[in-house]
């Protein structure tokens, strides 16, 4: 995967338009879409003022797991994209569960 399909699948799995994280990171919505469309190749500082308004770590956003095999299940997907924070919570909840 492209830093630039990254960003979209990121994007598109938190439910926002190109505007709201354009706003989030205060970038522009014109430059953030050239990014998408593989038209203009972001700085390691856009990237991250995207994965700051995303609320990931660069790490995060780098380490995908570029065979997608995590693909085959929704919500390995969804885990996968959590921040570290957000996955402490799951397994705390998950922890509460009786599971058999």
């Amino acid at each position: 995967m492209t830093v630039n399909e990254r960003i979209t699948q990121l994007r598109v799995s938190k439910g926002w338009s190109v505007n709201k994280l354009a706003n989030m990171a205060g970038i522009s919505q014109a430059y953030l879409r050239d990014v998408e469309l593989g038209n203009k190749k972001p700085s390691v500082e856009i990237i991250s003022l995207i994965c700051g308004a995303l609320k990931i770590s660069l790490a995060t956003f780098f380490s995908y797991d570029n065979d997608n095999t995590f693909k085959q299940d929704p919500l390995i997907e969804k885990i996968y994209l959590m921040t570290p924070e957000q996955r402490k919570a799951l397994a705390a909840f998950i922890d509460t569960l009786s599971i058999n």
